[in-house]
Formats: structure tokens, C-alpha cells, sequence
């Protein structure tokens, strides 16, 4: 579950970072879900694990958590939301 929150992080990071690319600005109407599924996964991922390394969880909240941030923020700055 650990393995799975981190992908899902890096890939809500990966598709924040193409959403600031002129013309592909809508493209955050995407991630923001994404990454808030993520961040849920994420977060159940945390408390799921008893022992040992909790880093790929924290990776993947980190990641999700950024993603939706910015993406909303280049939502704002963009007009995309009024």
C-alpha cells in the first residue's frame, strides 16, 4: 500500500508540473481529484502500517498534498476559477 501511495504521489506531481505549461492549465481539473484520492490512499496507508519504514507513505502525502495546493492555486491564477 506504501508502494501504491507513493506512485500515486509522484504521479499527481507529474501531472501538476504539466498542468503549468501554457494551454494545458485544465489539466489540474484532473489532478486535483487525482490528488486527493491520493492523499486519501496516503493517509489510510499511514495509519495502516504498524512497523518500520512509513516513508513511501509520507512521500505520497507530501506529493498529494503539493499537487493539490498548487494545482489549485494555478486554477486561481489562471482564471480557470471564478
Amino acid at each position: 500500500m506504501q508502494v501504491l501511495s507513493m506512485v500515486w504521489g509522484i504521479l499527481a506531481l507529474i501531472g501538476m508540473v504539466v498542468g503549468f505549461f501554457p494551454c494545458l492549465g485544465s489539466l489540474n481539473w484532473l489532478t486535483i481529484p487525482f490528488a486527493g484520492v491520493g492523499f486519501i490512499i496516503s493517509l489510510i496507508a499511514l495509519i495502516v502500517t504498524k512497523e518500520g519504514s512509513k516513508s513511501g507513505s509520507i512521500v505520497g502525502l507530501i506529493g498529494c498534498g503539493v499537487a493539490v495546493i498548487f494545482g489549485i492555486v494555478r486554477l486561481v491564477l489562471g482564471g480557470g476559477v471564478l
